[in-house]
């Protein structure tokens, strides 16, 4: 458990975030913040009405746009933005949610300048992006604290489709996967594993194909069901996070790290296995890829980095 814990954004991921993060009590004190009057606070409320019930005692309290009390948090989570409608890619929104981001940043980092950022605000590689550029001209802090909740929600998709095909329970499978979050993300099905078996073994390369495809795809196919962005899956992922880091967990996770050379790379935010402990990431974990899985990772980084010269161009960071 750490002392305090701040949500930015009491939107339907940012609340559910909030919730999970008090019912497995990893703060002493869960902030709830937005720009909307009432609104943190109202769902706040709802939540510490609840504790009894679900009997945990992380103190849920919300804000109206005031960062003072989100002061000395050890973790800020930012979920602001606008999400995405039907129609829209995640590319659509680098210009709207940059601007909001770096607000957020700005302010969440005047107050608590040690605190370990999570971003999960789309289009995530590039806000990811935002969010260090940001903070980094405000302190010296180095980039395995800044980084991006996306491959966890991914993994989390990918292995629901997959236990769903199967008949078994999600929690035997064993999964990893790679790249930009979105259409171009690079799922892993020669490193997933159900039980301790090869992932190959249990299903054809047909059926693989089209859960990998299905998963890339995930978060479209909610917009297109609710008409905008899904929060439960995404809620839960991010507080698995989250948990990594407040209980120092040192879990192997899949995020939006700052890649300086590894993999090849340098100077992008971009999905890899890392160690997750108290301080961020711990180690970025580098992991033999075949032909065809390297050049899917070539790809979707080629992509990500399209999409931050776009940012870039916009001198909005």
């Amino acid at each position: 458990m750490v002392k305090k814990i701040t949500i930015v954004g009491a939107g339907n991921v940012g609340a559910t975030v909030a919730n999970n993060v008090a019912i497995r009590n990893l703060a002493e004190e869960v902030i709830l913040i937005d720009i909307k009057e009432g609104l943190s606070e109202g769902k706040a409320l709802d939540m510490w009405e609840s504790s009894s019930i679900w009997g945990f005692h992380s103190r849920v309290k919300g804000v109206t746009n005031d960062y003072s009390a989100t002061a000395n948090s050890d973790i800020i989570v930012i979920t602001a933005g606008v999400p995405r409608k039907p129609g829209m890619s995640r590319d659509d929104l680098i210009g709207t949610n940059a601007k909001i981001v770096k607000s957020v940043a700005e302010q969440a980092i005047k107050y608590s300048p040690d605190a370990v950022f999570i971003v999960v605000s789309n289009p995530l590689d590039v806000m990811t992006y935002a969010v260090y550029k940001t903070v980094t001209k405000a302190v010296n802090k180095p980039n395995s604290q800044v980084f991006g909740m996306a491959g966890t929600l991914d993994v989390a998709r990918y292995k629901a489709f997959i236990a769903e095909a199967l008949n078994i329970a999600p929690t035997n499978i064993q999964a990893l996967l790679m790249g930009g979050h979105g259409d171009t993300m690079v799922p892993l099905p020669r490193y997933t594993s159900v039980g301790g078996v090869p992932l190959t073994q249990l299903m054809d390369k047909e059926t693989i194909d089209k859960i990998v495809e299905r998963t890339k795809f995930g978060g479209g196919e909610i917009v297109n069901l609710l008409g905008t962005s899904a929060w439960y899956a995404p809620g839960a992922a991010i507080m698995q996070v989250v948990e990594a880091v407040a209980l120092n967990k040192r879990e192997i996770l899949p995020v939006c790290a700052y890649l300086n050379g590894e993999y090849g790379y340098k100077d992008i935010y971009i999905g890899v296995p890392v160690i997750l402990g108290s301080k961020g990431i711990e180690k970025i974990i580098e992991i033999e890829l075949n032909e065809e899985e390297r050049a899917a990772f070539d790809q979707s980084a080629a992509h990500v980095k399209e999409v931050m010269k776009v940012l870039d161009d916009m001198n909005i960071v």
